[in-house]
């Protein structure tokens, strides 16, 4: 049996397959000051904001290194992982919450939420989660059809009659969720700030009825990175007649002990962390980089299919427009209080992974049922596998869940959850009994980030979880 726990640096570095990012000068100069001193601290595990300790007798082991937090025997490699990775500067801030079978084993964190400020991460501090947010909105539609008020198969239009027009009357549920609509961009320009805006709801809702499919739907996939969230928002609310945000607290994410918001109150904003993305000019770079170093790379891909203004990936993306602080608007404090539905919602890393336990199990958790099994087993099955005209890369979908990619995040084929833009994950494996949450504030480049990628292997690669032949592939 290997020791996990003392595996070399440049093994777990060749796992990565990619350099480390680049650190600015304000990065390098502030973080490596600030680790050492917290690192010297009491690692004492924090209480979340509903008051009181969920950590479970089964984290013995104290964090490696700079990291915080503890781990259960057998997850050695995902403790060193994680530390390595904020040892080598490969991270601000991050955070890594592991559940198996409803027991947490992996509750680590560490590096910075605000460099300039100096204030460092803390086990419950909260970001802005991008597309995990998907997760959480696939998961409030989950309730609605246990309940008999949604049904998969039924056209949207059946709740919304507005959406009918032109062209989209035999959409379904289904096929919206599964990025098959062919609604990936609106015509329409808007912008951020009239998504946000409650006296704007009607344009953008009258936007969203005018918008014809770019292809027959259900023919062919390309994915609705915002689009998703709009629809997916305005029928969740003409069946529940509330809002997302305070039904999936109510029932879910409060009863579970989870921090996360879709539409964060004013008292979460002093633990959210600042974001640190990539200019756009480094991200362009790098991207012409890969695409000459390896043309077939999903970043190559990308951005061939990025060029030229009526390309769908160029509609997709940059409509609604953020405005000069690009990304970073999102985590403006009018943005954050809204539920954009596809990119507005932060919780801890704890946060999203006990969001995911009933999910995990069956649709039970605690001795509640949230769910009953045969709502959550469909999801188990990839409903769509396609060639994605947005992504450029064949993607997989169940009821707006995403399904695993060519095994990125798992080898378990059951698995399913949804990844962020910069790198966050929320994922369920029901094989397995996993949970995880992973946040950071260092967003990546690259269209999925090789620090998450490097914690799930690990994950899989622990002897917690001895797969054999099942393991991640290298």
């Amino acid at each position: 049996m290997r020791v996990h726990g003392s595996k070399p640096r440049a093994a777990l570095q060749g796992r990565l397959g990619h350099a480390p990012l680049r650190r600015d000068r304000e990065l390098r100069s502030r973080s490596r000051h600030t680790l050492a001193g917290h690192a010297r601290r009491r690692r004492a595990p924090a209480r979340n904001a509903l008051g009181f300790d969920p950590l479970s007798d089964a984290l013995s082991n104290p964090a490696p290194g700079l990291a915080r937090g503890r781990y259960a025997d057998g997850y050695e490699l995902v403790a060193r992982t994680f530390a390595d990775q904020l040892e080598k500067g490969m991270e601000v801030g991050a955070a890594l919450s592991v559940y198996r079978r409803g027991e947490h084993v992996v509750d680590l964190w560490g590096g910075q939420a605000d460099v300039r400020r100096g204030v460092p991460w803390a086990r419950d501090t909260r970001v802005v989660l991008f597309s995990v947010t998907k997760g959480l909105m696939a998961m409030a539609l989950h309730l609605l059809a246990d309940r008999g008020q949604l049904d998969w198969d039924a056209p949207v239009a059946d709740h919304w009659p507005g959406f009918a027009a032109n062209g989209k009357a035999a959409i379904t549920a289904r096929t919206l969720l599964n990025h098959q609509a062919g609604l990936p961009y609106l015509d329409t320009p808007l912008t951020l700030a009239q998504c946000v805006d409650p006296e704007q709801a009607d344009f953008v809702r009258r936007a969203l009825e005018a918008q014809a499919p770019a292809w027959k739907p259900g023919e062919r996939q390309g994915y609705h990175a915002i689009t998703f969230g709009l629809y997916a928002r305005e029928l969740f609310e003409r069946v529940a007649g509330e809002p997302v945000g305070p039904f999936l607290r109510r029932e879910l994410l409060e009863p579970l002990g989870s921090d996360a918001h879709l539409g964060t109150p004013a008292e979460e904003d002093a633990r959210t962390a600042r974001l640190y993305p990539p200019g756009i000019g480094d991200r362009v770079a790098r991207m012409l980089g890969a695409s000459l170093l390896q043309p077939r790379s999903t970043e190559a891909h990308v951005l061939r299919a990025s060029i030229g203004r009526s390309s769908i990936a160029r509609r997709a993306f940059l409509n609604p427009k953020t405005g000069p602080r690009g990304v970073l608007a999102y985590d403006d404090v009018t943005v954050r209080r809204a539920a954009l539905a596809w990119a507005s919602a932060t919780a801890s890393a704890d946060g999203v992974a006990r969001a995911y336990l009933p999910f995990a199990a069956g649709g039970a958790h605690g001795g509640r049922r949230y769910l009953r099994e045969e709502t959550i087993a469909p999801v188990h099955s990839r409903q769509g596998w396609a060639h994605d005209l947005v992504v450029q890369k064949p993607m997989g979908w169940s009821q707006g869940f995403l399904k695993e990619e060519r095994h990125l995040f798992s080898p378990t084929p059951q698995s399913f959850g949804h990844a962020g833009m910069g790198g966050a994950l929320g994922w369920a494996d029901p094989v397995e009994g996993l949970a995880i949450g992973y946040v950071m504030n260092r967003m990546d480049w690259r269209v999925r980030s090789p620090r998450c990628v490097a914690l799930c292997r690990a994950l899989y690669e622990s002897e917690a979880l001895d797969r054999g032949p099942t393991r991640l592939p290298r």
